[in-house]
């Protein structure tokens, strides 16, 4: 009786440290998503990298350049806060230098979310229908 108590007990504090939610919802994948009519991929790697796809350019992934500097594009989620939280994380590989992009995101429906960024190093705290972008996954 002893083993059986202890078996669930454990089953329980393991499933109440999960890092993520039972939720199905994942970011990992390619979004596509439109601004002002311009067309525009988002995407969010399983190991961690992310690369923005604009007009034929590709920015991000393990390592990138711009302006002759080397650097990588990485992201951070937490599905655990309402809107969902994401980092877009640029680090500079010569000096170590890093700015992130604070994002919310949320789920629509199965591939479709909707994504709030800031530019001046602040987190949105809600959606503004004006600067928020619909992403569809299409991979």
């Amino acid at each position: 009786m002893k083993k059986i108590i202890l078996l669930l007990l454990t089953t329980l504090i393991l499933t109440s440290f999960n890092e993520y939610p039972t939720s199905e919802f994942s970011i990992v994948g390619k979004w596509k998503g439109e601004d002002e009519k311009d067309i525009g991929y988002i995407t969010f790697q399983d190991d961690g990298y992310a690369y923005f796809e604009f007009q034929g350019q590709i920015i991000g992934g393990k390592e990138f350049v711009v302006n002759g500097k080397k650097g990588t594009m990485t992201y951070e989620v937490n599905y655990l806060k309402t809107p969902i939280e994401i980092d877009i994380i640029v680090q500079k590989i010569e000096s170590g230098e890093i700015n992130k992009l604070l994002c919310i995101v949320e789920n629509i429906e199965k591939n479709v979310i909707k994504l709030q960024m800031d530019f001046n190093g602040n987190r949105p705290i809600e959606f503004d229908d004006k600067e928020a972008i619909i992403f569809q996954r299409v991979e």
